[in-house]
């Protein structure tokens, strides 16, 4: 079943309970924290335990062994028992920059048709690093209008599936020269932009583009004779 920030990315509260509290973290039976992958980075959150009081999650990851999603606490807390019932409140402000930026660096992509080398984003910005064709030129100022355009033109960002064969059939939807999802599933994530873009992505998004704002192209930088990186960040 998909875990709750892909079923719906935009809840923030939600009432479980503890599976486990040890050196790795806090494991609960359900969480909306989306765990730091793809670029993207780990949700924060603050939890509240049954008397009232409230816990900071500081940070989330996926464990690699179990691929459990653990919740890191901030220093000091206390150790939670297995069983204890909580809330969960998503530090949801950040987390609807990210998607925002997340979404964004998609139409990014679409601006700038070249293969993508390396991503990153934050709450404030976001980068992809591009390798262009012999002799491609970028220019700061049509990227950011193409950008704008693009975001102002509130196109509709749904989720579809896929399978790795069918994926395999369509290399063109792989733009991450340096990443490849793993063909191996039978279900892969497609995030697709009405009559722009479609490729597969883990991250979190928002339902249109005109929910990202206006954004700004920071800068341009050369990072070897083909590779750039474009800079993007939110105006606001």
């Amino acid at each position: 079943m998909p875990e709750r920030f892909y079923l719906d990315p935009y809840q923030t509260t939600l009432h479980t309970t503890v599976l486990s509290h040890d050196e790795r973290g806090l494991v609960l039976a359900d969480t909306l924290c989306y765990p730091l992958g793809g670029g993207q980075p780990g949700d924060t959150a603050t939890l509240q335990l049954a008397d009232g009081s409230q816990l900071a999650i500081t940070d989330t990851r996926r464990d690699k062994a179990s691929r459990e999603i653990v919740h890191q606490l901030a220093a000091g807390s206390p150790q939670l028992a297995a069983g204890s019932d909580v809330t969960l409140q998503l530090d949801w402000a950040r987390r609807h920059r990210h998607m925002r930026v997340h979404t964004c660096l998609h139409l990014l992509s679409c601006v700038i048709r070249a293969g993508v080398t390396g991503g990153n984003l934050t709450a404030d910005s976001g980068r992809l690093d591009f390798d262009l064709p012999e002799g491609m030129e970028l220019d700061r100022d049509h990227i950011e209008r193409e950008l704008n355009a693009l975001i102002a033109a509130n196109h509709a960002v749904t989720v579809q599936m896929t399978s790795g064969e069918a994926l395999r059939a369509q290399p063109e939807l792989i733009k991450t020269m340096s990443v490849t999802p793993p063909l191996d599933l039978p279900e892969i994530r497609l995030i697709a932009i009405d009559g722009i873009d479609l490729q597969p992505c883990g991250g979190t998004h928002v339902r249109q583009t005109g929910e990202i704002g206006q954004v700004l192209v920071k800068k341009i930088e050369s990072k070897g004779v083909r590779n750039k990186r474009v800079v993007i960040a939110l105006a606001d």
